[in-house]
Protein backbone atom coordinates (compact mmCIF):
# COMPACT_ATOMS: atom_id res chain seq x y z
CA UNK A 1 0.00 0.00 0.00
CA UNK A 2 2.62 2.71 0.83
CA UNK A 3 4.47 1.45 -2.26
CA UNK A 4 1.88 2.06 -4.18
CA UNK A 5 0.90 5.61 -2.54
CA UNK A 6 4.81 6.63 -3.25
CA UNK A 7 4.04 5.85 -7.24
CA UNK A 8 1.34 7.95 -6.55
CA UNK A 9 3.31 10.96 -5.47
CA UNK A 10 6.21 10.65 -7.65
CA UNK A 11 3.83 10.76 -10.84
CA UNK A 12 1.73 13.02 -9.75
CA UNK A 13 5.42 15.07 -8.69
CA UNK A 14 6.90 14.59 -12.12
CA UNK A 15 3.85 15.48 -14.25
CA UNK A 16 3.33 18.73 -12.06
CA UNK A 17 7.23 19.43 -12.48
CA UNK A 18 6.72 19.36 -16.11
CA UNK A 19 3.51 21.79 -16.34
CA UNK A 20 5.62 24.25 -13.95
CA UNK A 21 8.27 24.18 -16.19
CA UNK A 22 6.54 24.30 -18.94
CA UNK A 23 4.81 27.64 -17.98
CA UNK A 24 8.14 29.07 -16.84
CA UNK A 25 9.97 28.79 -19.70
CA UNK A 26 7.95 28.62 -22.78
CA UNK A 27 10.07 30.10 -25.18
CA UNK A 28 13.00 27.19 -24.55
CA UNK A 29 9.61 24.49 -24.71
CA UNK A 30 8.78 25.35 -28.16
CA UNK A 31 12.52 25.76 -29.58
CA UNK A 32 13.13 21.78 -28.26
CA UNK A 33 9.49 20.80 -29.39
CA UNK A 34 10.46 22.65 -33.11
CA UNK A 35 13.49 20.73 -33.07
CA UNK A 36 11.89 17.17 -32.24
CA UNK A 37 9.01 17.88 -34.46
CA UNK A 38 11.81 18.30 -37.43
CA UNK A 39 13.66 15.37 -36.41
CA UNK A 40 10.55 13.24 -36.71
CA UNK A 41 8.97 15.41 -39.79
CA UNK A 42 12.00 15.12 -41.78
CA UNK A 43 13.79 11.63 -40.86
CA UNK A 44 12.36 9.24 -38.98
CA UNK A 45 9.16 9.24 -40.36
CA UNK A 46 10.01 9.15 -43.81
CA UNK A 47 13.27 6.50 -43.13
CA UNK A 48 11.04 4.11 -40.79
CA UNK A 49 7.72 4.13 -42.24
CA UNK A 50 8.89 1.95 -45.71
CA UNK A 51 10.50 -0.78 -43.25
CA UNK A 52 7.43 -0.69 -41.02
CA UNK A 53 4.40 -0.99 -44.16
CA UNK A 54 7.13 -3.77 -46.15
CA UNK A 55 7.59 -5.75 -42.89
CA UNK A 56 3.58 -6.15 -42.32
CA UNK A 57 3.25 -7.10 -45.81
CA UNK A 58 6.02 -9.52 -45.88
CA UNK A 59 4.27 -10.46 -42.22
CA UNK A 60 0.95 -11.08 -44.22
CA UNK A 61 1.82 -13.03 -46.87
CA UNK A 62 3.92 -15.72 -45.23
CA UNK A 63 7.56 -14.64 -46.14
CA UNK A 64 8.94 -13.81 -42.78
CA UNK A 65 7.46 -17.77 -42.25
CA UNK A 66 9.72 -18.69 -45.51
CA UNK A 67 12.85 -17.20 -43.47
CA UNK A 68 11.96 -18.34 -40.25
CA UNK A 69 12.37 -22.02 -41.75
CA UNK A 70 15.54 -21.66 -43.53
CA UNK A 71 17.72 -19.67 -41.00
CA UNK A 72 16.27 -21.89 -37.60
CA UNK A 73 19.22 -23.97 -37.97
CA UNK A 74 21.85 -20.56 -37.82
CA UNK A 75 19.36 -18.69 -35.37
CA UNK A 76 18.19 -21.40 -32.96
CA UNK A 77 22.08 -22.63 -31.91
CA UNK A 78 23.23 -19.23 -31.57
CA UNK A 79 20.54 -17.08 -30.17
CA UNK A 80 18.46 -19.42 -28.99
CA UNK A 81 15.05 -17.71 -30.56
CA UNK A 82 13.32 -18.88 -34.36
CA UNK A 83 14.28 -18.28 -37.59
CA UNK A 84 12.39 -15.64 -38.08
CA UNK A 85 14.41 -13.67 -35.85
CA UNK A 86 16.98 -13.63 -38.41
CA UNK A 87 14.28 -11.18 -40.23
CA UNK A 88 14.03 -9.04 -37.06
CA UNK A 89 17.41 -8.83 -36.68
CA UNK A 90 18.23 -7.80 -40.26
CA UNK A 91 15.15 -5.39 -40.29
CA UNK A 92 15.79 -3.61 -37.01
CA UNK A 93 19.58 -3.26 -38.43
CA UNK A 94 18.74 -1.44 -41.73
CA UNK A 95 15.47 0.74 -40.19
CA UNK A 96 16.97 1.58 -36.62
CA UNK A 97 15.39 1.73 -33.10
CA UNK A 98 12.20 0.84 -32.46
CA UNK A 99 11.52 -1.31 -35.65
CA UNK A 100 13.44 -4.38 -33.79
CA UNK A 101 10.95 -4.02 -30.93
CA UNK A 102 7.79 -3.50 -33.28
CA UNK A 103 8.81 -6.39 -35.30
CA UNK A 104 8.49 -8.57 -32.28
CA UNK A 105 6.06 -7.46 -31.07
CA UNK A 106 4.37 -8.10 -34.06
CA UNK A 107 5.57 -11.70 -34.29
CA UNK A 108 4.39 -12.51 -30.44
CA UNK A 109 1.24 -11.52 -31.86
CA UNK A 110 1.34 -13.99 -34.18
CA UNK A 111 2.42 -16.32 -31.95
CA UNK A 112 5.62 -17.09 -33.53
CA UNK A 113 7.46 -16.85 -30.67
CA UNK A 114 6.79 -17.96 -27.55
CA UNK A 115 6.99 -15.51 -24.40
CA UNK A 116 10.66 -15.93 -23.21
CA UNK A 117 11.88 -16.22 -26.93
CA UNK A 118 10.60 -12.56 -27.96
CA UNK A 119 12.20 -11.23 -24.69
CA UNK A 120 15.19 -12.53 -25.80
CA UNK A 121 14.64 -11.08 -29.46
CA UNK A 122 13.83 -7.89 -28.46
CA UNK A 123 17.00 -7.28 -26.46
CA UNK A 124 19.62 -7.57 -29.37
CA UNK A 125 17.19 -6.36 -32.46
CA UNK A 126 17.23 -2.63 -31.47
CA UNK A 127 19.96 -1.17 -33.25
CA UNK A 128 21.07 2.42 -34.76
CA UNK A 129 20.87 2.29 -38.66
CA UNK A 130 23.99 3.04 -40.69
CA UNK A 131 22.98 6.62 -42.21
CA UNK A 132 22.41 7.63 -38.48
CA UNK A 133 25.63 6.25 -37.57
CA UNK A 134 27.89 7.37 -40.12
CA UNK A 135 26.00 9.89 -41.78
CA UNK A 136 24.46 12.16 -39.26
CA UNK A 137 26.79 11.45 -36.20
CA UNK A 138 30.27 10.89 -37.97
CA UNK A 139 30.07 13.18 -40.87
CA UNK A 140 27.54 15.52 -39.61
CA UNK A 141 29.17 16.60 -36.02
CA UNK A 142 32.71 14.65 -36.38
CA UNK A 143 33.30 15.47 -40.05
CA UNK A 144 34.69 12.15 -40.19
CA UNK A 145 33.27 9.21 -42.20
CA UNK A 146 36.07 6.67 -40.84
CA UNK A 147 34.69 7.21 -37.46
CA UNK A 148 31.62 6.09 -38.42
CA UNK A 149 32.95 2.66 -39.83
CA UNK A 150 34.48 2.46 -36.25
CA UNK A 151 31.39 3.56 -34.60
CA UNK A 152 28.89 0.91 -36.35
CA UNK A 153 31.22 -2.14 -36.18
CA UNK A 154 31.25 -2.04 -32.40
CA UNK A 155 27.88 -0.88 -32.07
CA UNK A 156 26.58 -4.04 -34.62
CA UNK A 157 28.96 -6.54 -33.01
CA UNK A 158 28.54 -5.45 -29.15
CA UNK A 159 24.82 -6.28 -30.40
CA UNK A 160 25.18 -9.78 -31.53
CA UNK A 161 27.42 -10.77 -28.42
CA UNK A 162 24.52 -9.70 -26.48
CA UNK A 163 22.15 -12.03 -28.48
CA UNK A 164 25.01 -14.38 -27.73
CA UNK A 165 24.65 -13.75 -23.94
CA UNK A 166 20.49 -13.15 -23.45
CA UNK A 167 20.61 -16.99 -25.54
CA UNK A 168 20.97 -18.39 -21.56
CA UNK A 169 18.28 -15.97 -20.39
CA UNK A 170 15.06 -17.95 -19.03
CA UNK A 171 16.79 -21.30 -20.16
CA UNK A 172 15.25 -22.47 -16.49
CA UNK A 173 11.57 -21.45 -17.66
CA UNK A 174 9.82 -24.48 -18.86
CA UNK A 175 7.90 -23.03 -22.54
CA UNK A 176 6.64 -24.52 -25.82
CA UNK A 177 9.27 -23.96 -27.78
CA UNK A 178 9.13 -25.00 -31.55
CA UNK A 179 12.53 -26.53 -32.38
CA UNK A 180 12.44 -27.13 -36.20
CA UNK A 181 14.86 -29.66 -37.53
CA UNK A 182 18.44 -28.45 -38.53
CA UNK A 183 18.34 -29.52 -41.99
CA UNK A 184 17.83 -26.24 -44.45
CA UNK A 185 14.32 -27.07 -46.35
CA UNK A 186 12.80 -24.46 -48.94
CA UNK A 187 10.34 -27.22 -50.16
CA UNK A 188 9.64 -27.06 -46.01
CA UNK A 189 9.69 -23.30 -46.30
CA UNK A 190 7.37 -22.99 -49.19
CA UNK A 191 4.63 -25.16 -47.69
CA UNK A 192 4.71 -22.65 -44.29
CA UNK A 193 4.81 -19.59 -46.68
CA UNK A 194 1.44 -21.20 -48.11
CA UNK A 195 -0.12 -21.77 -45.21
CA UNK A 196 0.50 -18.57 -43.48
CA UNK A 197 -1.04 -16.95 -46.52
CA UNK A 198 -3.95 -18.84 -46.91
CA UNK A 199 -4.73 -18.60 -42.80
CA UNK A 200 -5.00 -14.57 -43.33
CA UNK A 201 -8.25 -14.23 -45.35
CA UNK A 202 -7.83 -10.31 -45.66
CA UNK A 203 -7.81 -9.55 -49.51
CA UNK A 204 -4.89 -7.80 -50.69
CA UNK A 205 -6.46 -4.25 -50.69
CA UNK A 206 -7.54 -4.19 -47.10
CA UNK A 207 -3.58 -5.81 -45.80
CA UNK A 208 -1.99 -2.92 -47.43
CA UNK A 209 -4.34 -0.64 -45.92
CA UNK A 210 -3.82 -2.22 -42.58
CA UNK A 211 0.22 -1.90 -43.23
CA UNK A 212 -0.27 1.77 -43.68
CA UNK A 213 -2.84 2.98 -40.88
CA UNK A 214 -0.47 0.85 -38.12
CA UNK A 215 2.36 1.69 -39.58
CA UNK A 216 1.33 5.59 -39.86
CA UNK A 217 0.05 5.11 -36.11
CA UNK A 218 3.05 3.67 -34.89
CA UNK A 219 5.31 6.26 -36.51
CA UNK A 220 2.60 8.84 -34.51
CA UNK A 221 3.32 7.47 -31.40
CA UNK A 222 7.16 7.74 -32.09
CA UNK A 223 6.75 11.70 -32.75
CA UNK A 224 5.12 12.09 -29.71
CA UNK A 225 7.88 10.59 -27.60
CA UNK A 226 10.59 11.93 -29.59
CA UNK A 227 8.93 15.88 -28.65
CA UNK A 228 8.10 14.75 -24.98
CA UNK A 229 11.77 13.86 -24.73
CA UNK A 230 13.27 16.79 -26.39
CA UNK A 231 11.38 18.88 -24.29
CA UNK A 232 11.94 16.82 -20.82
CA UNK A 233 15.66 17.05 -21.72
CA UNK A 234 15.63 20.84 -22.36
CA UNK A 235 13.74 21.47 -19.01
CA UNK A 236 16.15 19.23 -16.73
CA UNK A 237 19.18 21.67 -18.10
CA UNK A 238 17.06 24.85 -17.70
CA UNK A 239 16.12 24.23 -14.02
CA UNK A 240 19.51 22.82 -13.25
CA UNK A 241 19.07 19.20 -12.47
CA UNK A 242 21.05 18.38 -15.55
CA UNK A 243 24.05 19.57 -13.90
CA UNK A 244 24.09 18.10 -10.99
CA UNK A 245 23.24 14.69 -11.94
CA UNK A 246 26.37 15.35 -13.98
CA UNK A 247 28.45 16.24 -11.23
CA UNK A 248 27.34 12.30 -10.09
CA UNK A 249 28.28 11.05 -13.84
CA UNK A 250 31.35 12.81 -13.61
CA UNK A 251 33.11 11.22 -10.39
CA UNK A 252 32.28 7.63 -12.28
CA UNK A 253 33.90 8.87 -15.67
CA UNK A 254 36.70 9.96 -13.75
CA UNK A 255 37.19 6.39 -12.17
CA UNK A 256 37.22 4.55 -15.30
CA UNK A 257 40.08 6.94 -16.97
CA UNK A 258 37.51 9.14 -19.08
CA UNK A 259 37.58 13.26 -19.12
CA UNK A 260 34.69 14.76 -16.56
CA UNK A 261 33.72 17.04 -19.52
CA UNK A 262 32.44 14.69 -20.67
CA UNK A 263 29.59 14.05 -18.44
CA UNK A 264 27.12 16.47 -18.98
CA UNK A 265 27.12 15.74 -22.96
CA UNK A 266 26.69 11.92 -21.89
CA UNK A 267 23.94 12.50 -19.50
CA UNK A 268 22.09 14.21 -22.56
CA UNK A 269 22.78 11.34 -24.59
CA UNK A 270 21.27 9.09 -21.91
CA UNK A 271 17.79 11.03 -22.66
CA UNK A 272 18.53 11.76 -26.33
CA UNK A 273 21.07 10.15 -28.58
CA UNK A 274 21.16 12.78 -31.20
CA UNK A 275 21.59 15.78 -28.77
CA UNK A 276 23.80 13.88 -26.94
CA UNK A 277 26.20 12.90 -29.75
CA UNK A 278 25.78 16.35 -31.40
CA UNK A 279 27.45 17.92 -27.41
CA UNK A 280 30.32 15.11 -27.13
CA UNK A 281 31.59 16.34 -30.60
CA UNK A 282 31.54 20.15 -29.57
CA UNK A 283 32.87 18.70 -25.86
CA UNK A 284 36.11 20.79 -24.59
CA UNK A 285 38.36 17.32 -24.21
CA UNK A 286 40.38 16.95 -27.76
CA UNK A 287 40.86 13.08 -27.31
CA UNK A 288 38.29 11.41 -29.81
CA UNK A 289 39.58 8.01 -28.45
CA UNK A 290 37.18 9.08 -25.58
CA UNK A 291 34.60 10.23 -27.36
CA UNK A 292 34.46 7.21 -29.50
CA UNK A 293 34.47 5.50 -26.38
CA UNK A 294 31.26 7.51 -25.09
CA UNK A 295 29.12 7.71 -27.61
CA UNK A 296 29.73 3.94 -28.75
CA UNK A 297 27.71 3.34 -25.14
CA UNK A 298 24.97 6.20 -25.56
CA UNK A 299 24.26 4.64 -28.92
CA UNK A 300 23.93 1.39 -27.41
CA UNK A 301 22.17 2.26 -24.41
CA UNK A 302 19.62 3.56 -26.72
CA UNK A 303 18.36 6.51 -24.49
CA UNK A 304 15.44 7.53 -22.76
CA UNK A 305 13.54 8.31 -25.22
CA UNK A 306 14.23 5.39 -27.41
CA UNK A 307 13.54 2.79 -24.30
CA UNK A 308 10.11 4.34 -23.84
CA UNK A 309 9.20 4.38 -27.05
CA UNK A 310 10.01 0.48 -26.94
CA UNK A 311 8.38 0.27 -23.60
CA UNK A 312 4.64 1.38 -25.15
CA UNK A 313 5.33 -1.36 -28.09
CA UNK A 314 6.13 -3.88 -25.93
CA UNK A 315 3.14 -2.63 -23.44
CA UNK A 316 0.79 -4.30 -26.69
CA UNK A 317 2.11 -7.84 -25.59
CA UNK A 318 3.00 -10.09 -22.13
CA UNK A 319 6.58 -9.33 -23.50
CA UNK A 320 8.79 -7.78 -20.62
CA UNK A 321 10.75 -4.95 -20.64
CA UNK A 322 13.05 -5.88 -18.02
CA UNK A 323 15.27 -8.00 -19.94
CA UNK A 324 15.42 -5.35 -23.01
CA UNK A 325 16.76 -2.70 -20.03
CA UNK A 326 19.29 -5.37 -18.96
CA UNK A 327 20.72 -5.81 -22.24
CA UNK A 328 21.04 -2.24 -23.14
CA UNK A 329 23.37 -1.59 -20.34
CA UNK A 330 24.94 -5.26 -21.50
CA UNK A 331 25.39 -3.50 -25.05
CA UNK A 332 26.80 0.38 -24.30
CA UNK A 333 29.66 -1.90 -22.01
CA UNK A 334 30.16 -4.43 -25.01
CA UNK A 335 30.53 -1.57 -27.58
CA UNK A 336 32.46 0.51 -25.18
CA UNK A 337 34.91 -1.86 -24.63
CA UNK A 338 34.85 -2.32 -28.36
CA UNK A 339 35.86 1.16 -29.42
CA UNK A 340 38.66 1.25 -26.65
CA UNK A 341 39.85 -2.29 -28.44
CA UNK A 342 39.51 -1.46 -32.24
CA UNK A 343 40.13 2.01 -31.96
CA UNK A 344 43.45 1.78 -32.78
CA UNK A 345 43.38 -1.01 -35.72
CA UNK A 346 39.74 0.60 -36.99
CA UNK A 347 40.34 4.19 -37.25
CA UNK A 348 44.08 5.20 -36.04
CA UNK A 349 46.04 2.42 -38.41
CA UNK A 350 43.42 3.65 -41.41
CA UNK A 351 43.80 7.33 -40.66
CA UNK A 352 47.77 6.61 -41.13
CA UNK A 353 47.00 4.81 -44.42
CA UNK A 354 45.85 8.19 -46.00
CA UNK A 355 42.51 8.30 -45.20
CA UNK A 356 41.69 11.78 -44.24
CA UNK A 357 38.84 14.05 -42.34
CA UNK A 358 35.97 15.16 -44.22
CA UNK A 359 35.93 18.60 -44.17
CA UNK A 360 32.33 20.09 -43.30
CA UNK A 361 31.39 21.76 -46.71
CA UNK A 362 32.34 18.73 -49.34
CA UNK A 363 33.41 19.40 -52.16
CA UNK A 364 31.04 18.34 -55.13
CA UNK A 365 33.22 16.34 -57.41
CA UNK A 366 33.91 14.36 -54.16
CA UNK A 367 30.81 14.33 -51.95
CA UNK A 368 29.75 11.76 -49.13
CA UNK A 369 27.51 8.78 -50.33
CA UNK A 370 26.34 9.09 -46.87
CA UNK A 371 25.98 12.40 -46.19
CA UNK A 372 24.46 12.23 -49.93
CA UNK A 373 21.90 9.87 -48.31
CA UNK A 374 21.20 11.93 -45.48
CA UNK A 375 20.00 15.53 -47.13
CA UNK A 376 18.05 13.88 -49.40
CA UNK A 377 15.93 12.31 -47.47
CA UNK A 378 15.98 15.35 -45.35
CA UNK A 379 14.89 17.06 -48.22
CA UNK A 380 12.38 14.75 -49.54
CA UNK A 381 11.17 13.76 -45.98
CA UNK A 382 8.37 16.74 -45.23
CA UNK A 383 6.82 15.38 -48.40
CA UNK A 384 6.91 11.87 -47.89
CA UNK A 385 5.51 12.16 -44.29
CA UNK A 386 2.55 14.57 -45.34
CA UNK A 387 1.39 12.23 -48.29
CA UNK A 388 1.72 9.43 -46.25
CA UNK A 389 -0.41 10.74 -43.31
CA UNK A 390 -3.07 11.93 -46.00
CA UNK A 391 -3.09 8.74 -47.78
CA UNK A 392 -3.39 7.17 -43.73
CA UNK A 393 -6.68 9.81 -43.22
CA UNK A 394 -8.00 8.57 -46.46
CA UNK A 395 -7.78 5.04 -46.06
CA UNK A 396 -9.49 5.12 -42.30
CA UNK A 397 -12.10 8.12 -43.70
CA UNK A 398 -13.07 5.12 -46.52
CA UNK A 399 -13.32 2.89 -44.33
CA UNK A 400 -15.73 4.81 -41.59
CA UNK A 401 -17.63 5.78 -44.79
CA UNK A 402 -18.33 2.05 -45.49
CA UNK A 403 -18.95 0.68 -41.61
CA UNK A 404 -21.12 3.05 -41.47
CA UNK A 405 -23.14 2.61 -44.84
CA UNK A 406 -23.98 -0.90 -43.41
CA UNK A 407 -24.99 -0.54 -40.34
Amino acid sequence: MLKSKVKSISLAGVALFIAIALIKFPRETLEASTRGIDMWWGTVFPSLLPFFITAELLIGFGVVRFIGVLFEPIMRPLFNVPGVGSFVWAMGMASGYPSGAKLTARLRQEKQLTKIEAERLVSFTNASNPLFIIAAVSVGFFHDAQLGILLAVCHYTGNALVGVCMRFYGKDTVEMSRRKDRKVSIYKALQELHRTRLKDTRPFGKILGDAVTNSVQTLLMIGGFIILFSVFTKLLFLVGISNILAGGLAVILKGLGLPPELALPMFSGLFEITLGSQLISQSDTTSLYTQAIVISFILAFNGFSVQAQVASILAETDIRFGPYFFARILHGIFASLLAAILFKPLYLNKKVLGYQDIPVLLPKENPDPWLDALHTLQSLGPAVTLFSLSLAALIITLRLTVKQKYL
